[in-house]
């Protein structure tokens, strides 16, 4: 495993970040808004992804809220980056075995292998092999 990085869906990314980067320093990288792709159709100016880059050790992603308040404790994930495509298959499975599958692994339109599972004690993973 490469490394894990803390997930945060927010009601407002773009403030988020601005906060978190005020506190923590690090520059914001990869931001990618919503407009123009079909699925966000709606949801215009917010943010599917953005990562704050404190330092080479430490990220953190940030998502805006679609839909639905997210349930309280699922607003933080755990996202793995994994590093090959074996580790990837079975991680997700062995969190996945008495756990909830959110997302099927699967390849990305970012180039990776991609997958959510919640395990048996209700923890989020966001699991990605970039290709």
């Amino acid at each position: 495993m490469k490394q894990i990085i803390p997930h945060i869906t927010v009601e407002n990314c773009k403030e988020a970040l601005d906060f978190y980067q005020g506190i923590f320093g690090g520059e914001v990288r990869n931001a990618q808004l919503a407009d123009g792709i079909e699925m966000f159709k709606g949801h215009e100016g917010k943010y599917i992804h953005a990562e704050l880059h404190i330092n080479e050790a430490c990220v953190i992603y940030l998502v805006d809220i679609f839909g639905k308040e997210p349930i309280k404790g699922y607003h933080i994930q755990l996202a793995l980056q994994m590093d090959s495509e074996d580790e990837i298959n079975r991680v997700y499975e062995a969190l996945s075995k008495e756990g909830q599958i959110k997302m099927e692994l699967q390849d990305t339109m970012w180039g990776a292998r991609y997958g959510i599972v919640v395990d048996r004690y209700g923890v989020i993973w966001e699991l990605n092999y970039q290709k």
